[in-house]
């Protein structure tokens, strides 16, 4: 593997050209506002997981549309609620996973509500919603489910189901409401800045990767998947590339980063097949709250592992968490 885009000083200095719709922020808007119109109480019971430090929640929630999203709440046991919260997002090809996997949050002393996939799941963890739409013809995968229409894109009811999952962890009681982050790698990553933008009094977010930001450029500069699935759907569909990239602005992470004021931290890999390095820096360029970025120059697509959760969970506790005492439990 080598570097796959622009040398570092011009990533630094890229700038995305990608356009903004005239009814962005209404289209948003009013997506929202029918989603919540069909909102009903949000459900918790016990998954059974047989932890000693963790309790694990099986969550259902209304999204887009009001239809059933699942959810796993993580939550440290004893430690003293309402908790700092950690909204988090999987990347493509991902759900919610297995109970018992993915518990560093938790164990960090954070509420984690880890929002499953609609339609995915079944790529390399475990999901349990289904996207019941009917959108037409559509290239394997789900990007470009829809794509020809920003109402019938699959992306307008995944980034619903995004922000309605911190609609729901703030109706929980083990969450504190004033105090909630997003996190996400790749199409995780693309969550949290969407989430950013359309809910904008949360305290911090982390963005691994970000997939969906400059999309036009993304699609033309990576042969890699699942960028590569729009490339095929207008190989065959060649007459309808405005009406795709004309949908795909309305859910760009360089439109949503324009509209973010939360504090954020960034990661980019420089050997990263699946996510051109350009792509991340655009987004980074065009966010309008304060930022920190890490560059990985000798990492693909995994970027900074562990070592990105690492300085995730110190960001995290420095935006979400206020001083405790030294008895006090939690983060």
């Amino acid at each position: 593997m080598a570097f796959t885009d622009l040398p570092e000083e011009q990533l630094r200095a890229y700038r995305s050209g990608v356009r903004e719709p005239e009814d962005f922020d209404r289209f948003w808007a009013d997506t929202l506002a029918e989603s919540r119109a069909c909102g009903w109480p949000v459900r918790a019971e016990s998954a059974g997981a047989a932890l000693a430090t963790v309790d694990v929640l099986d969550v259902t929630f209304p999204g887009f549309a009001g239809q059933p999203v699942r959810a796993w709440l993580r939550l440290p046991r004893g430690a003293r609620q309402p908790l700092p919260t950690v909204v988090q997002y999987a990347g493509y090809g991902g759900g919610r996973g297995h109970p018992l996997e993915n518990l560093l949050w938790a164990s960090a002393g954070f509420a984690h509500l880890q929002m499953d996939t609609r339609g995915q799941g079944a790529g390399w963890s475990r999901g349990d919603t289904p996207d019941p739409a009917a959108a037409g013809p559509e290239a394997p995968g789900v990007t470009t489910r829809g794509v020809e229409d920003p109402r019938t894109y699959y992306y307008r009811r995944f980034l619903t189901d995004a922000v309605r999952a911190v609609d729901a962890a703030r109706e929980l009681p083990a969450v504190d409401p004033a105090r909630v982050a997003v996190l996400g790698h790749s199409q995780g990553g693309a969550a949290a800045l969407a989430v950013a933008a359309l809910v904008p009094d949360l305290r911090a977010v982390v963005a691994g990767v970000p997939f969906l930001c400059d999309i036009p450029r993304a699609v033309v500069v990576t042969d890699a998947y699942p960028y590569r699935e729009i490339r095929d759907y207008l190989a065959v569909h060649r007459h309808a590339e405005d009406r795709v990239l004309a949908t795909l602005a309305y859910v760009d992470g360089v439109n949503f980063a324009r509209r973010c004021r939360s504090p954020a931290r960034f990661s980019v890999a420089l050997m990263d097949e699946i996510v051109p390095p350009s792509t991340v820096f655009a987004a980074v360029d065009a966010y309008r709250g304060p930022t920190e970025l890490s560059v990985w120059r000798y990492n693909g697509h995994e970027a900074g592992g562990i070592d990105d959760d690492e300085a995730a969970l110190r960001f995290l506790r420095g935006h979400l968490s206020p001083d405790p005492g030294p008895d006090a439990p939690g983060p």
